[in-house]
């Protein structure tokens, strides 16, 4: 029983330092040539600008374009983009944008 509660315990930290080890800001510089260095712009002229938008509404919607659920007709574009993130990764864009 040990073993295993220490197991969990290494695979809890593992994880939890990978989710530090992912900065926001460095994934965003892939975001700027459509939403601005500020989350201000308008992207392709179709998308809402991303400031000013809560750390769970950007997940939920980066969400919604890998699975089809949201996004344009424009979509396509960010669910390719977004398709190279991992979750740990996506939640720390999410929270960076927030800062925006």
């Amino acid at each position: 029983m040990k073993s295993l509660r220490g197991f969990i315990f290494v695979l809890f930290m593992i994880f939890a330092m990978s989710a530090f080890a992912v900065n926001g800001k460095d994934l965003y510089k892939k975001c700027v040539a459509c939403h601005g260095t500020d989350g201000t712009k308008s992207a392709l002229g179709v998308g809402a600008p991303l400031k000013g938008q809560k750390e769970k509404t950007l997940y939920k919607k980066m969400k919604g374009y890998l699975d089809g659920s949201y996004g344009g007709t424009k979509k396509g574009i960010m669910k390719r983009n977004l398709a190279k993130y991992s979750d740990v990764e996506l939640k720390a864009l999410a929270i960076y944008i927030a800062t925006l």
